[in-house]
C-alpha cells in the first residue's frame, strides 16, 4: 500500500524498480511504500562491517561492526520500528549485535546460513556479495518470519565459551594422544608434557564450570533436577543450560527436531525412502550421545528400551538415536514440571 512516510527514508527510483513497480506506479518524492505487515530488516554480518537491508523499501546501508557502528544502528532502528531483524549466525561475530538488538526489545532471529543460502537459490539469487546476502535475510524475514529466540546473557554467554574451551581441549587430548603411539621417543617426552597440560587445564577448567553453577541459582537448580536422571552427569547438564535453554519449552518434537535426533521422511508417492536424523545443534547432540551410551548401562528405563529395540532388530545405533530421543524427552518434560527423576512416573503402564 501507499503511505506518508514518518520513519523510513525515502526510497530512490532504483529502490521502487527493484520492487517492480513502473515510474508511473511509483509514488511522487516524500512518499514510500509501506507494507501493512511492517518492515523487515536484514543483516549481513562480517567481522569488520554490518551491512543493513530493509524490505520493503530496499534501503541499503553499511555500518562498522563496532560500538559505534551498533549504537548508530540502534538509534536508527529506534525510528524504524522493524518488525523482525534476522541475520546469520557467524561463528559469534553476530553475537554483540543481537544482544544489543535484543536488550532495546527490537525482535530478532538468529538463523541458521544454510537455510538462508538454500532459500537465495529457491528465489533464483546465485550471486553472492555482502549487500545482496543482507536484502536476501530481509526477504527470508518478509517471507518466512522466523521466530525470535532469547538472545543468551553474559552469564550464558561465558557459560558457552567455556565449554567451547572444554571441547576444544578434549579434542587436543584425543589428538596427542593419537600421534603419542606413532612418535619418535624426542617427540614422545614434548607429547606426554603437552598431555599433562592439557590434564590440568582440564581440571582448572572443570573447576570454573562448577563455580559458575553454583554462584547462579537457577543454574544450579536446573543442574540438580537433571542430574537427578541415571547417566546425566555434569558435562550434559551443563551442555543443556548453556546451549539449550529451549528444554522445557517447547514440545517433544520441537525439541527432538531442535537437537537433531528426530528422524525424518523421505517419501514421494509409491517410494519409501530411508528416515534419518539430520541437523540440529551438534555439540548438545554430542553430550547427549555420550550420557545415552552409559543410561543404556545404568538407567533402567533406557536399558528397558535399548534392549526391546536390539531384540527386535533395529541396528544398534538406530536403537541409540531412539534412546537419545528418549531421554530428550524425559529431560524436557522434567524441566517444564520441574520434578526430579521418578522412575515409577516414567514406567509405561
Amino acid at each position: 500500500m501507499l503511505a506518508r512516510a514518518r520513519t523510513v527514508a525515502w526510497s530512490t527510483k532504483a529502490g521502487f524498480a527493484r520492487l517492480g513497480l513502473s515510474e508511473q506506479q511509483q509514488p511522487e518524492k516524500g512518499v514510500c511504500i509501506l507494507n501493512s505487515d511492517g518492515l523487515f530488516v536484514g543483516i549481513d554480518v562480517s567481522a569488520g562491517n554490518l551491512d543493513v537491508a530493509v524490505s520493503p523499501s530496499s534501503d541499503l546501508w553499511r555500518v562498522p561492526n563496532d560500538a559505534n557502528g551498533i549504537a548508530s544502528l540502534l538509534e536508527h532502528f529506534g525510528r524504524l520500528q522493524p518488525t523482525l531483524v534476522v541475520m546469520e549466525a557467524t561463528g559469534g561475530y553476530e553475537v554483540p549485535v543481537a544482544a544489543e538488538l535484543a536488550t532495546a526489545d527490537i525482535p530478532v532471529a538468529v538463523v541458521n546460513p544454510r537455510q538462508v543460502r538454500n532459500f537465495a537459490r529457491s528465489t533464483g539469487k546465485l550471486a553472492k556479495t555482502d549487500s545482496i546476502d543482507a536484502m536476501v535475510l530481509a526477504h527470508f524475514a518478509k517471507a518466512l518470519r522466523p521466530a525470535p529466540r532469547p538472545i543468551p546473557d553474559t552469564q550464558a554467554r561465558e557459560l558457552q565459551s567455556l565449554l567451547a574451551r572444554r571441547r576444544q581441549l578434549v579434542q587436543m587430548q584425543s589428538a596427542e594422544r593419537n600421534r603419542l603411539v606413532r612418535t619418535t621417543p624426542p617427540v614422545k617426552k614434548r607429547i606426554q608434557s603437552h598431555l599433562a597440560w592439557l590434564k590440568e587445564e582440564l581440571k582448572d577448567l572443570d573447576r570454573d564450570l562448577g563455580d559458575s553453577l553454583r554462584n547462579t541459582p537457577i543454574w544450579r537448580e536446573k543442574d540438580e533436577l537433571l542430574r537427578t536422571v541415571p547417566g546425566v552427569g555434569q558435562n550434559l547438564s551443563l551442555t543443556l543450560i548453556a546451549e539449550l535453554p529451549e528444554l522445557g519449552s517447547l514440545n517433544r518434537y520441537q525439541i527432538a527436531a531442535l537437537v537433531g535426533v528426530a528422524p525424518f521422511n523421505r517419501d514421494s508417492g509409491s517410494f519409501r525412502g530411508h528416515r534419518s536424523v539430520w541437523g540440529g545443534r551438534a555439540s548438545v547432540r554430542a553430550a547427549l550421545y555420550m550420557a545415552t551410551l552409559v543410561a543404556t548401562r545404568f538407567n533402567p528405563l533406557i536399558k528397558t528400551f535399548y534392549d526391546r529395540l536390539c531384540a527386535k532388530g533395529k541396528h544398534k545405533k538406530v536403537a541409540l538415536t531412539a534412546c537419545m530421543r528418549k531421554l530428550l524427552t524425559i529431560l524436557n518434560v522434567m524441566v517444564n514440571r520441574h520434578t526430579p527423576w521418578d522412575p515409577s512416573y516414567h514406567q509405561p503402564a
